[in-house]
């Protein structure tokens, strides 16, 4: 194992019609992480999009998988085997309805919260203890909506801004959570 690399992935849904939606929130802030630390997310293997490079003392690899939403851990098992990345190396990035647009709840485990990417990757590493800084999209406007609809459908532009707003932060905490200091990322960031 490898104690100084990282997997740090971004959930979404591939194709562009999905662009912009809640769903989305974590390939949002992984393209931002990827500018903020200059690391090219361009390489097509793992069924998914990466690139590593350094964060501090850390050798990160950031990961978009392309494998759509439902099946997110059929990118992430196979990329952090190669790697030989332990799971608690790895670092998911997430939409979260149950969290007003621009709050983060970072967490360093747990259950998948209804939430289908987090149960994939649950089930193809074998265990929740991986972190994961969940982004949050705002909450259906009422209980008889339809949950696809609403995380498959678009960010309005104050939302989309909040969410935006954030992306240094979720960048400062996955650095502490990497330095070993989750409980001070959620101190921090945890709103």
């Amino acid at each position: 194992m490898n104690n100084d690399i990282w997997l740090i992935a971004g959930l979404g849904n591939p194709e562009p019609k999905y662009d912009g939606t809640r769903h989305n929130a974590g390939f949002a802030a992984l393209d931002a992480l990827a500018a903020d630390w200059g690391i090219s997310v361009n390489k097509s293997k793992f069924q998914g999009l990466w690139g590593q490079g350094d964060v501090g003392s850390h050798r990160v690899v950031l990961l978009k998988p392309l494998t759509y939403m439902n099946l997110s851990g059929n990118s992430i098992a196979p990329l952090a085997n190669f790697f030989k990345i332990p799971s608690n190396h790895v670092i998911v990035l997430c939409d979260d309805v149950t969290q007003a647009p621009g709050k983060l709840r970072i967490r360093p485990s747990g259950s998948a919260g209804g939430h289908n990417g987090l149960k994939s990757i649950i089930a193809s590493l074998g265990g929740d203890q991986f972190p994961r800084i969940r982004i949050g999209v705002g909450t259906k406007p009422n209980p008889e909506y339809d949950l696809a609809d609403w995380v498959l459908g678009k960010l309005p532009a104050a939302d989309k801004t909040a969410q935006e707003d954030r992306f240094k932060d979720i960048a400062a905490a996955a650095k502490l959570i990497m330095d070993g200091k989750l409980g001070e990322a959620q101190n921090k960031y945890n709103h």
